[in-house]
Formats: structure tokens, C-alpha cells, sequence
């Protein structure tokens, strides 16, 4: 069965079998969710308010993905010098984590821009892969810790579709107000 070990102690001429659950060791779960739910709202962010702002999809890719690896070196050298600065050991493997899920979170959300010529459709798939992903972790974080996940998958949400919809707002104002069309 996954999860357990089946530990056999003889004693008395007896053979007793004790069924132990182990625990998973989420010890990087905090530098995982950092790096992963500050894509998810950062550039989720950016790249909605792009999508109405700019009408080259080649443009929402290059200045996402350029966000994306500015924000995952600061994401990661931020965590890092957090985890220093509280005395963990394990820092420089803290922020790895936090930096590859933002890079990973990236990529998933930047590939619908990719795939998809119009750049409406392509926000609408990105939508549909911030879902995902957020659905996705937390139904494995609580089926992991053996905890409800609804009630922080509806709260991710709500955080990241917030943001997206301020910075559509933003990126529409700045095409009014700046008039600048590209």
C-alpha cells in the first residue's frame, strides 16, 4: 500500500506486524506555494493586463517571459535571504524550489500564447490553466495532509482572479490615458 511500512518484530517466538502510516515530509511546501501562487497572481496579472494593452501576441510572450525570469530570481533570492535571515540551513534548497515553481508556473501559463494565434483565446486558455494548476496543487497538498482543500483552492482563486482583473483594468486604463497603441 503506498504510504505505509510494514515494520515485523519478533518477540516470544511471536511475530507481531505494526502498520505505520508515514508522513510525507512537506518540509519545502511553503517555497513551493510562494514561488507557485506569485506566478500565478504576478504574471497572470501582467499578461491579462498585456493581453488588452498589446496586440502582438510575440510581444505578451517576450515582456511575460522576461517578467518571469526577473521575478523568479527576485522571488528566490527574496526567499532565500528570508529563510537565512530566520536561521534555516536549508535555505539555498528553499529558494531553488521557490524559483523553479515560478519558473514552471510561468512557462504553463505563458504556453497557451504559444499555442493559440488569437491572444483573446489564449488569455481565455490561460484562465483555464490558472484553474488548473490551482485546483491541481491543492487537491494534492490536502490528499497529502489528509485536509480539506476547497476552502484554499477557492481563496488562491479568488486572489489570482483579483489581481488579473485590477491589472486589466490598469492595462486599459494606461491605453486610454497614455494613448499608446502597439
Amino acid at each position: 500500500m503506498p504510504g505505509t511500512r510494514v515494520l515485523r518484530i519478533r518477540r516470544g517466538g511471536y511475530v507481531t506486524i505494526h502498520v505505520m502510516k508515514q508522513k510525507c515530509n512537506f518540509k519545502y511546501t511553503g517555497a513551493m506555494v510562494l514561488g507557485m501562487h506569485d506566478a500565478l497572481v504576478e504574471l497572470s496579472g501582467i499578461i491579462a493586463g498585456l493581453t488588452f494593452a498589446i496586440e502582438t501576441s510575440r510581444i505578451i510572450i517576450m515582456t511575460g517571459a522576461i517578467a518571469a525570469v526577473a521575478a523568479s530570481l527576485s522571488m528566490a533570492a527574496a526567499n532565500y535571504m528570508a529563510q537565512r535571515a530566520d536561521g534555516n540551513r536549508d535555505a539555498a534548497v528553499c529558494a531553488a524550489y521557490t524559483g523553479a515553481m515560478y519558473i514552471g508556473t510561468s512557462a504553463a501559463l505563458l504556453l497557451p500564447f504559444c499555442i493559440i494565434g488569437n491572444r483573446f483565446w489564449a488569455l481565455g486558455a490561460m484562465g483555464a490553466v490558472v484553474v488548473g494548476v490551482v485546483l491541481l496543487f491543492n487537491w494534492y497538498i490536502g490528499a497529502k495532509n489528509h485536509r480539506p482543500w476547497g476552502r484554499a483552492f477557492w481563496e488562491m482563486l479568488g486572489v489570482c482572479v483579483g489581481v488579473s482583473v485590477a491589472s486589466f483594468i490598469i492595462g486599459q486604463a494606461a491605453k486610454y490615458f497614455l494613448g499608446v497603441t502597439i
